[in-house]
């Protein structure tokens, strides 16, 4: 297939790249909003990551199977209907103002987006020349990063009210009958946003049901045959990949979701000016996504990787210590160097994989995870310190990690080393 071919479907393919970005980059907002109706604590307010991240999972080893089988448009067009459904669950989830249920709601979604990323990564790092694939990944995953500047302005825009009570206000709510009523209208503000959502991704999965995509055969499949196992990690570049990428969405995901109680905590900000500020920082992180991938026809992708853990070890190392805007400003530039590690990483760690890929990219996705558990261990340790800042370490820890496997934890070993479970 020449490389105009290929354009059709590297454009369809790169679009779900805004659509699953869009959902984990609303919970930012969502955390502090559902915090508010449905009356939660840090701790359980961080709950909202869980079922996403937790869908990827247990998703993504299943996701891997369907595609292996069916290929890759069947697991897209499963993918956007669970996206869907998802998104319409919101609605009843609002009606009954039940945390539970929004859980739900966002597992079933989470498990749409699940498939989507496990087909389109590998996907996108396969349709073409193979030298070329951390940067032909990475101009995908720009698009990601527009998905992850527009949640937040869409969110802070239709979701939150802006409408902020003391304790001592809602006690008083309570005492006269009001609090009920003022809960309920907030969370029915979730309810015309995901009904957008829903009607667009409905939209975009009739598109993929009536367009060709090429089916991509990975390199050396007939040599490795079709049987998945987890002897991929006799390569030690996906071993340290799913590592790197459970730390690094663990990081991104950590540093948004407690942004807006950040701000408040450290330089008294109000909700509606912190997730605007979100906003400008998820800007940074779509034009890193673009500049990154300018800038990788020149410097090596590992070698830019492990510059942008420096500067983030330093700014989050700021956030944690500072205070003021000074604190606020250091977390805000973070995303941009943040941009271009996910897709680096996962390239990384599918090079040479062969027909493993799919495999390999299946336990790459189940990393995911890691933005379930950041949230969790946060909230924990500021509901035990009483200090979000301090719970901040989390993310500077994910950093240093992703430090080390752009230094040495993404080489690839050699073929006598890497193939000894062979024999096993």
């Amino acid at each position: 297939m020449s490389k105009n071919k290929y354009l059709l479907p590297f454009a369809l393919v790169t679009s779900l790249f805004f659509l699953w970005a869009f959902l984990h980059n609303l919970n930012p907002i969502l955390i502090p909003h559902l915090r508010k109706a449905c009356q939660l604590n840090d701790t359980q307010s961080s709950l909202v990551d869980f079922p996403i991240y937790l869908a990827y999972c247990v998703i993504a080893i299943p996701a891997g199977l369907f595609m292996h089988k069916y290929g890759y448009k069947k697991g897209i067009i499963f993918g956007l209907i669970l996206y869907a459904l998802g998104a319409l669950l919101f609605i009843p989830a609002a009606s009954e103002r039940s945390f539970p249920f929004f859980i739900f709601a966002l597992f079933v979604s989470g498990s749409g987006a699940a498939f989507l990323e496990t087909v389109a990564n590998p996907y996108i790092a396969n349709l073409g020349e193979p030298s070329r694939s951390e940067q032909r990944l990475n101009l995908a995953q720009s698009f990601n990063g527009l998905g992850a500047m527009v949640a937040p302005l869409v969110g802070a825009q239709f979701i939150l009210s802006g409408i902020e009570h003391t304790p001592q206000e809602l006690a008083t709510m309570k005492a006269s009958g009001q609090l009920d009523a003022y809960l309920q209208s907030e969370a029915n503000t979730v309810k015309p946003p995901y009904l957008v959502i829903a009607s667009v991704v409905v939209l975009v999965t009739i598109f993929f049901v009536f367009t060709k995509l090429p089916e991509i055969k990975e390199p050396d499949a007939d040599a490795h045959g079709t049987k998945f196992s987890w002897k991929v990690f006799r390569f030690p570049h996906v071993k340290w990949a799913v590592f790197g990428e459970f730390f690094y969405v663990g990081s991104q995901v950590g540093l948004g979701s407690f942004f807006v109680k950040y701000c408040r905590f450290v330089a008294s900000i109000p909700e509606r000016e912190a997730g605007q500020k979100w906003f400008i920082a998820m800007a940074g992180f779509m034009i890193g996504r673009f500049l990154g991938t300018f800038i990788m026809g020149y410097v090596k992708p590992a070698r830019l990787l492990t510059l942008y853990a420096v500067i983030n070890v330093v700014l989050v190392s700021i956030g944690v210590l500072a205070k003021g805007h000074i604190a606020v400003y250091a977390i805000m530039v973070t995303p941009f160097f943040m941009s271009i590690m996910f897709p680096t990483i996962f390239a990384l760690g599918i090079k040479d994989m062969g027909e493993e890929t799919k495999m390999a990219a299946s336990f790459l996705v189940m990393a995911i995870i890691g933005g379930a558990v950041a949230p969790l261990v946060m909230g924990a340790i500021s509901d035990a310190t009483g200090s979000i800042q301090m719970a901040y370490v989390v993310p500077l820890v994910c950093f240093v990690y992703i430090l080390f496997f752009g230094i040495k934890g993404h080489k690839i070993a050699n073929p006598k080393d890497r193939y000894e479970w062979d024999t096993v």
